[in-house]
């Protein structure tokens, strides 16, 4: 009888029993008011999951899902788009929230919330689920009568209200992972956008490839939040998500994968990068 630790697949090969995941989702897009208008609210992070320990069966295949950026608005007084969902089998992270357009208008939730709108208007849930790490937090609510945008959740911390008319808020930042075999984060909120004076800052995205203020799309493969924006302009997108895992070396190759996930062989593990869907057989 095999040693309760190894599977045996087709050829003899010996499969892993169990795998480390990190599954982020996209990030959700900030959205746009008219021109002469305050900073509309930015995009929140992508759902960020990762544990270690998932059980795997020899010869079945997973699928993997990577989750889109929600696109930015480009209608005046409107919302952006939240972000698609990314998943590893039964394991699914939630795309971010929705940056908020118009004036006193709320952003989205998802695995981290978007930012409001400017003068009132509230910030998107992160979802906090059942599980630990949590997905992400809250985008920021509006302080009354301060005109520009707030920031969006990230996977790390909520995204921060704007300060003054003229300072927007700054996207939560993101989470570290080392899976990769380099240490990267994921998942930041995007920044606030600006009011329309000389005077005035967009607010910063956060760590994890947020967007800045400034209609900057979130960075692909992150799950960043997009962007807010100056009035008149076009909301930045979310960032595109990512799956990775990872098992020890001493395992065999996956037998088959789909999708063209990315392969390194380092520090002790095998390493499966996938920024499209697809799908991996153990």
């Amino acid at each position: 009888m095999f040693a309760a630790k190894n599977f045996f697949i087709a050829g003899g090969s010996n499969a892993t029993p169990t795998v480390e995941y990190l599954v982020v989702a996209g990030g959700g897009g900030a959205g746009r008011a008219q021109s002469g208008f305050g900073g509309t609210g930015a995009g929140g992070a992508g759902g960020f999951r990762t544990a270690s320990g998932f059980a795997v069966t020899a010869g079945s295949a997973i699928t993997v899902t990577v989750g889109s950026g929600g696109s930015g608005s480009t209608t005046n007084n409107t919302a952006g788009n939240q972000g698609s969902n990314s998943a590893f089998g039964s394991i699914t992270a939630t795309g971010g929230g929705y940056g908020a357009g118009g004036l006193n208008s709320s952003g989205g939730s998802g695995g981290s919330g978007g930012g409001s709108g400017q003068q009132a208007g509230s910030g998107g849930s992160g979802n906090q689920g059942g599980y630990s790490p949590v997905e992400g937090y809250a985008g920021a609510s509006a302080i009354a009568n301060y005109n520009s945008g707030q920031g969006g959740g990230g996977a790390g911390a909520v995204g921060t209200p704007a300060s003054s008319s003229n300072v927007a808020g700054n996207g939560g930042a993101g989470v570290a992972s080392s899976i990769s075999g380099a240490s990267v984060t994921y998942a930041g909120g995007g920044g606030g956008g600006r009011y329309p004076t000389t005077s005035s800052s967009g607010g910063a995205g956060g760590a994890g490839g947020g967007g800045n203020g400034d209609g900057s799309n979130g960075t692909a493969n992150t799950g960043g939040g997009g962007g807010g924006v100056l009035g008149g302009n076009n909301g930045g997108s979310g960032g595109s998500g990512i799956v990775i895992i990872r098992y020890p070396n001493t395992y065999a190759d996956a037998a088959s994968t789909t999708g063209s996930p990315t392969f390194t062989n380092t520090g002790g593990y095998k390493i499966y990068t996938f920024t499209g869907t697809g799908s991996i057989t153990f």
